[in-house]
């Protein structure tokens, strides 16, 4: 499956972005999606995983209380609404998706083309 992200961009800290991850063939029923980072000079940090339909949801520590990941079955997307964001949330944000397992950090059978996110102080 082909994974597009989009949705990133600058924002001030405290704001909010919504990224979405889409296939542009097939579907991606059944898959375990999740997003991943990357910021400069890190390793690659999971984010937020969600099962197939959709009700187990998963988040790094980091994140909980401010990221949602959510999953319209219809559209075949995968979003992820990220609010009071701090600029340690700056990174390279990838989709990634997998049949077998839940998505890791460094363990999905399929990736996106990340989209940056850059929160300024």
């Amino acid at each position: 499956v082909q994974l597009q992200a989009s949705g990133g961009g600058l924002v001030q800290a405290g704001g909010s972005l919504r990224l979405s991850c889409a296939t542009s063939e097939g579907t991606l029923s059944y898959y375990y999606m999740g997003w991943i980072r990357q910021a400069p000079g890190k390793e690659r940090e999971f984010v937020a995983g969600i099962s197939w339909p959709g009700r187990n949801k998963n988040y790094a520590d980091s994140v909980k209380g401010r990221f949602a990941i959510s999953r319209d079955n219809v559209k075949n997307t995968v979003d992820l609404q990220m609010n009071s964001l701090k600029p340690e949330d700056t990174a390279i944000y990838y989709c990634a998706a997998d049949r077998r397992a839940p998505v890791t950090s460094t363990g999905a059978a399929f990736w996106g083309r990340g989209t940056l996110v850059t929160v300024s102080s």
